[in-house]
């Protein structure tokens, strides 16, 4: 299975070579989507070995997404990962979700905290993630355990069904709705999650507050 790992990456210099280095022995093609960036993140990034694409202005986490997803696909990608550039994520949980691609029915295998590990969570962060659950079920009928995990895979067959529209952080709920309207076979697979204080400050682009996400689900919702 021909697999590209997918990074969104905004001022990620410190850590985005270490995280492109992880990668190398899961993937066919690693592909780091700089956001606009002001530092080296893209230097680093190439320099190590992946392939950068670049937007010109900061544009958001979703938008990187959807970037990267369309370039790996057009390159015959069969499977994609989405992996976060500021280290939180460790590669050796990907040979997990992508055994749940190969060998199991489903077609998105999501990666959750909340059976694995969250290592040094904050509690207001836990709290604000578990009432995501809350809402993640009230509004799509799904009932996971991690509903806003940015480490998950997809089949080709099954991201070309997706319409994304939200080019922030609301792309996280955006595709969990995808996949229960479309209703695609999924499956929560235990990863491990760290939380450090650059982690926390945040290389991915721009964490927005939950009601920000929100009102920009609600309002994509209104103008599909």
């Amino acid at each position: 299975m021909k697999v590209f790992a997918i990074i969104p990456a905004l001022e990620a210099v410190s850590s985005v070579g270490r995280v492109v280095e992880g990668l190398k022995n899961y993937v066919a093609e690693i592909v780091v989507v700089d956001d606009g960036s002001t530092d080296d993140t893209a230097q680093v990034a190439q320099k190590t070995g992946a392939q950068v694409l670049r937007h010109l202005v900061n544009r958001g986490y979703g938008a990187a997404l959807i970037t990267g997803s369309a370039y790996a696909l057009a390159r015959g990608a069969e499977a994609i990962v989405h992996f976060d550039a500021d280290g939180q994520f460790t590669s050796a949980d990907l040979p997990k979700l992508l055994a749940a691609l190969k060998y199991g029915q489903p077609s998105a295998a999501l990666g959750s905290r909340f059976l694995g590990t969250a290592v040094n969570i904050p509690v207001l962060r836990k709290i604000i993630l578990k009432l995501g659950i809350i809402f993640t079920w009230a509004t799509t009928g799904l009932k996971l355990t991690d509903a806003h995990n940015g480490l998950r895979a997809f089949t080709r067959e099954a991201w070309v069904k997706f319409n994304l529209k939200q080019d922030r952080m609301a792309i996280s709920s955006e595709i969990i709705q995808e996949i229960a309207e479309h209703k695609i076979p999924y499956m929560e697979v235990p990863v491990t999650v760290t939380y450090t204080a650059d982690t926390l400050r945040g290389s991915k682009q721009g964490r927005m507050p939950a009601i920000k996400i929100v009102r920009d689900l609600f309002i994509g919702k209104f103008l599909r």
